[in-house]
């Protein structure tokens, strides 16, 4: 099934940010997924519908102390601070990057904002987080055991900050928490955006190492597969030398698939078998829940100039998806897809082509109902 919140689709030149980031791409791959000649195995839910499949009688909102499962407790008092907007604004402009070194803005007119910060974070940033957790539900109890959600996959937000864009980490955050409730033990992250999941390495990195105060004690239960840019952003020498070293993004993932521009082709053999290691670091144990971070910018038409360095083709974009879902199903693991990076007019095509795929792919395969 599809998870599809247009509550939550926010377009940032409503907040004066120019980054190329389109508000309509989820609402685009509905619609190209709705044409009367295409099939998808489920049904496209929104959230007050798939809160009432899964029994819940009110809307899910994140609170404070949920979030202050992953990230430090400073940090998510500045973003919750009622009051005072200064604060979070002043966040939000750093982790977006809207204000260059001399303090000029970069991407970024505040003339063009027709929306406080505030709105953004609240119905935006709370929104997704709160979206991925109800799709993580949905992919474990709502029958299928897969769904896609069209938005989340914030995978740069570290420990003490946000980064590259994003404020809040859904994807650890919706690991954690369903631990906590004791709804999964082992879950894995298999992160394919351009960019290194350096975030999520550090998140899990700092549970593993009993240095998040709120961590709880079963344990951490997470393992991590990033396969990105092998060169770029955040792994360039600029970032990496102005980083410690114990801190993102040098904190490596438990399976780092660093791809050189020029070797496409290779990708998803490289994939492949990085899979097949995350299954082997998982000793036998079952896995309950795979959350895939299905970022678009690796594909050659995107339009963010940080994600240049990798450019697969549609087809490729497509196989990738099949090559994840297909190793999952096989295994009887059920996924929770997350739209996650992608920039500019097509940056809807990979998850929309990738979902067309699956009609020929029977969701019930080996375990899954």
């Amino acid at each position: 099934m599809i998870l599809f919140d247009p509550a939550a689709d926010a377009g940032w030149l409503d907040y004066g940010i120019l980054i190329p980031f389109p508000a309509d791409r989820p609402a685009k791959i509905v619609d190209f997924l709705g044409e009367a000649a295409r099939r998808f195995p489920g049904p496209v839910l929104q959230l007050d519908q798939a809160l009432e499949l899964l029994g819940e009688k009110a809307p899910f909102a994140v609170e404070q102390r949920d979030v202050e499962l992953i990230h430090a407790s400073d940090y998510v008092e500045v973003l919750f601070q009622k009051g005072d907007d200064a604060p979070l604004t002043r966040a939000l402009l750093d982790i977006y990057e809207l204000i260059d070194a001399d303090g000029k803005p970069n991407r970024y007119d505040a003339a063009r904002a027709v929306k406080p910060m505030r709105d953004m974070f609240e119905r935006a940033i709370l929104g997704r987080l709160a979206g991925s957790y109800v799709a993580a539900r949905l992919a474990l109890e709502g029958g299928e055991g897969f769904c896609y959600y069209l938005a989340g996959g914030n995978h740069h937000a570290r420990y003490e900050w946000g980064a590259g864009f994003c404020v809040l980490n859904d994807v650890v955050f919706t690991a954690r928490k369903l631990q906590h409730e004791r709804r999964a033990k082992l879950i894995w992250i298999i992160d394919v955006d351009a960019h290194k999941g350096c975030g999520s390495a550090e998140l899990v990195d700092f549970i593993r190492r009993g240095l998040n105060p709120h961590s709880f004690e079963e344990g951490c239960g997470i393992l991590t597969l990033s396969a990105h840019m092998a060169r770029g952003w955040p792994l360039d020498a600029e970032t990496l030398s102005g980083s410690l070293p114990d801190r993102a993004p040098n904190i490596s993932s438990d399976i780092e698939i660093p791809i050189e521009a020029g070797e496409e082709a290779l990708y998803n053999q490289k994939l492949e078998a990085g899979l097949r290691r995350l299954e082997d670091l998982s000793g036998g144990a079952a896995c309950d829940l795979a959350i895939v971070v299905d970022g678009a910018d690796p594909y050659e038409k995107d339009e963010l100039a940080s994600a240049a360095l990798l450019a697969l083709t549609l087809g490729q974009l497509v196989e990738r998806g099949n090559l994840i879902y297909t190793f999952l199903s096989e295994r009887g693991i059920k996924s929770v897809w997350l739209l996650a990076g992608g920039y500019g007019e097509r940056a809807w095509e990979p998850a929309a082509y990738f979902l067309e795929s699956l009609a020929a792919a029977p969701l019930a395969t080996k375990g899954l109902t």
